[in-house]
């Protein structure tokens, strides 16, 4: 039984049979998975009043263990992106009550982030349910078949890096 994309691929095979189409249809597919997904993951986000950003933050903080703090630059590297974007996070974060910027003891012209217990309560709520909302997803594949996904996505990854 086929799909919306195997309709696509045979259109294609009979207007294109010069091209070989096949990778076509598994990157279709994760392309509409990802669209999927990440819809299912930013709802559960909102629920908490959190944008994917945030949840990353939060998440970098609350797993670097006690006492839950990072300076900036760490941050940044940790979740690969420009100090810029984060200093925008962590603006919105500590707004909300969910981290604070304090001067680091070490080096007075710099700061560090902490996880307050109100962030730290939101990120391990948020984290309960996004685990349970992943497995939810992941419950149409059997165990063997998430592994092999799993390596097949890997290997592919680290084939582009």
């Amino acid at each position: 039984m086929g799909d919306a994309v195997d309709a696509i691929l045979d259109q294609w095979r009979r207007e294109r049979p010069d091209l070989d189409l096949s990778p076509m249809g598994a990157f279709a597919r994760m392309a509409r998975a990802t669209r999927l997904i990440e819809a299912a993951v930013e709802e559960v986000f909102r629920r908490h009043g959190l944008r994917p950003g945030e949840f990353d933050v939060l998440s970098a903080l609350r797993r670097s263990g006690p006492p839950y703090t990072m300076i900036p630059s760490e941050l940044s590297t940790a979740l690969m992106m420009s100090r810029a974007g984060m200093t925008n996070r962590l603006d919105r974060l500590e707004q909300a009550e969910l981290v604070e910027r304090k001067l680091d003891p070490a080096d007075r012209r710099s700061f560090q982030i902490v996880l307050t217990r109100k962030g730290r309560k939101v990120i391990d709520e948020t984290l309960t349910e996004h685990a349970a909302n992943l497995a939810r997803l992941e419950a149409a594949l059997s165990a063997q078949d998430t592994t092999t996904l799993d390596r097949i996505l890997r290997d592919l990854l680290g084939a582009w890096s």
